[in-house]
């Protein structure tokens, strides 16, 4: 076994030991160079995550916006499938069942939709009008300020609406005597 030697540092090399003050100034000043230099990586890292959350919601706003013609498109094809699903299933002979083809096809392309975010609005006969969500198309004798008939479904994303939905709006039918001094 071999003994190791270890060197102290000679007496007359070191500096002459600091006074205890000195010792607390230079401590103090350490202690507030690494606060300064953890605000600045602390602020450091609130930009930075700040920036990401930027980048992040900017890309989905571009994803969102490349996807408005594809959208744009799926509606129309919805509301025409749609449109004709309901003449077809009142006509006459084989058109029930190409009116519940043409139903399968509307019902398919709001899944297409709904995967890319946009999701069915609900709107149904005797809902309040609401001008947030619904686009009014018309005025029909019924309850005054309820959606009497729903011509296009809407669309949302979450909660912000991307397409409103197609309505006529009730109103109160006209008084017979209002009737007779318009027709005269």
């Amino acid at each position: 076994m071999t003994e190791e030697v270890i060197e102290q540092p000679s007496l007359e090399t070191q500096d002459p030991p600091e006074t205890l003050d000195s010792v607390h100034e230079a401590l103090a000043r350490l202690t507030a160079e690494i606060k300064r230099d953890h605000d600045r990586a602390t602020h450091r890292e609130e930009i930075i995550d700040r920036l990401h959350a930027d980048n992040r919601d900017l890309r989905h706003g571009l994803l969102q916006e490349a996807l408005t013609p594809v959208r744009a498109g799926l509606y129309r094809l919805y509301d025409m499938a749609n449109r004709e699903a309901a003449r077809l299933r009142t006509a006459p002979g084989d058109g029930q069942h190409v009116g519940a083809l043409l139903a399968a096809v509307a019902d398919e392309v709001a899944e297409i939709l709904a995967r890319t975010g946009a999701e069915l609005l609900e709107t149904a006969p005797g809902d309040p009008y609401d001008q947030a969500r619904h686009r009014p198309a018309g005025t029909e004798d019924g309850p005054d300020g309820q959606v009497v008939t729903v011509l296009a479904d809407g669309f949302r994303l979450g909660e912000r609406v991307l397409r409103k939905a197609e309505v006529t709006v009730g109103r109160p039918a006209a008084p017979p005597e209002t009737q007779q001094r318009e027709d005269a």
